[in-house]
């Protein structure tokens, strides 16, 4: 009998209790209490609170035009940045860690310089204090990109408070999901009023509404070990048997960024949903603890979180693995076979081309070192439907990768 296809990233799955349209708190209300924060700011999606945070710090300094961000992220920062008239600037890693390198973002920083995006991938948390101390010299903002970290803390608060702004995603995989939603917080009550005032302008669109709810409905039906296989597997097949990693790894995104709020029902869910997060989270940071140690044991490199005094959230297990030539043995070998495996990105943002369009001056940016972690990276789902016998045998098989 053919083994259940695990999926890329350990996602909450949804009862069909949350489903029902009565018994739910105010999700806006229930989220901040649960982040700790005084209140948030409910978007359609996490690229979306992205664009609201540009265009209402755009607003505070239109006199400024550039965005710095991680040359190793996801492509809907770079289209989010070019939609809202602003240009991106790359910033390559450093070479011990997944973080920006502070050396070269201070030479990026400039008074045009209008927000600095250090980024908790993966839901790794991020060293904000570097991009803090950069950003302040020239006075610009810093917008925390947790669009993949809903529940990491630092200092024993959520991440996304260090800096001015921080936007968490709702999409699928990102723990919590409304199919589509995005989560915006800050701690400054100016910025808080503006951000209010630049997200009130988005309008209500119902086909919208209804699409993303019916998308929830599937999630909802598909999103565990029955339905997998159709829902993701599958299209994975496809993708790879093409030859196309970008499509496979999800990365081939259009220009076109809905924008639209995000419906009651659908809050209804979330609400509902959020009642069990905590416990979902605690028992994939359980498991991770316990597969990182037999990845360490093995010689592997294992990433954990760059901040002090953090903790962050498992959605994955991230590995750099010594070579791209391993990584991509590895990938080749087990990638379509249902066990977990995936990327978090392809490229680095200059690398697909097809985006070449909105990134301007930034594809001339030096970004060697990011491009060698993005040709070494693989991910583990953590997701609890991957057991001990499944993960062994992708241990072993990364194991006899690097050993041959």
């Amino acid at each position: 009998m053919r083994e259940i296809t695990i999926p890329p990233t350990a996602g909450l799955p949804l009862q069909w209790a949350d489903l029902l349209p009565w018994g739910a708190d105010d999700f806006a209300v229930q989220m901040a209490v649960w982040l700790g924060v005084q209140s948030v700011q409910l978007e359609c999606s996490g690229t979306l609170a992205l664009m609201v945070a540009l265009r209402s710090l755009k607003r505070l300094r239109p006199e400024r035009s550039e965005v710095i961000a991680p040359a190793y992220t996801c492509p809907l920062v770079a289209l989010a940045i070019a939609q809202c008239g602003l240009q991106l600037r790359l910033c390559d890693l450093r070479a011990d860690a997944l973080d920006m390198d502070a050396d070269c973002l201070r030479l990026l920083c400039s008074d045009k310089t209008l927000a600095v995006l250090p980024t908790h991938l993966c839901g790794r948390a991020a060293d904000v204090d570097a991009a803090l101390q950069c950003a302040r010299v020239v006075g610009a903002y810093v917008i925390e990109d947790a669009a993949q970290a809903l529940g990491a803390r630092s200092n024993g608060k959520s991440v996304g408070l260090k800096g001015d702004v921080g936007f968490f995603s709702l999409a699928v995989g990102k723990g919590l999901s409304t199919f589509e939603g995005g989560v915006l917080i800050t701690r400054d009550a100016v910025l808080r009023d503006v951000l209010s005032a630049a997200g009130a302008e988005t309008p209500f669109n119902l086909w919208w509404e209804l699409r993303r709810s019916v998308e929830l409905l599937g999630y909802a039906a598909l999103y565990r070990p029955a339905g997998l296989r159709m829902a993701y597997g599958k299209p994975l097949e496809q993708a790879l048997s093409r030859g196309n990693w970008v499509e496979a790894a999800g990365d081939d995104f259009d220009d076109f960024i809905p924008q639209h709020r995000l419906g009651a029902w659908r809050q209804a869910v979330g609400s509902k949903a959020l009642r069990r997060l905590s416990a979902f989270q605690q028992q994939t940071a359980e498991q991770a603890k316990a597969r990182v140690a037999q990845l360490r044991a093995c010689g592997l490199d294992v990433l954990d979180d760059i901040a002090a005094d953090s903790q962050g959230v498992w959605p994955v297990i991230l590995l750099r693995l010594p070579s791209q030539q391993v990584r991509d043995a590895v990938l080749q070998a087990h990638w379509g076979d249902g066990s977990g495996l995936s990327l978090p990105f392809v490229h680095v943002l200059p690398d697909y081309g097809c985006y070449e369009h909105v990134l301007g001056a930034a594809r001339h940016d030096d970004v060697s070192r990011a491009r060698d972690w993005a040709q070494r990276l693989l991910a583990i789902s953590n997701s609890p439907w991957l057991d001990d016998a499944r993960f062994a045998r992708v241990l072993a098989n990364i194991q006899a990768a690097t050993q041959g």
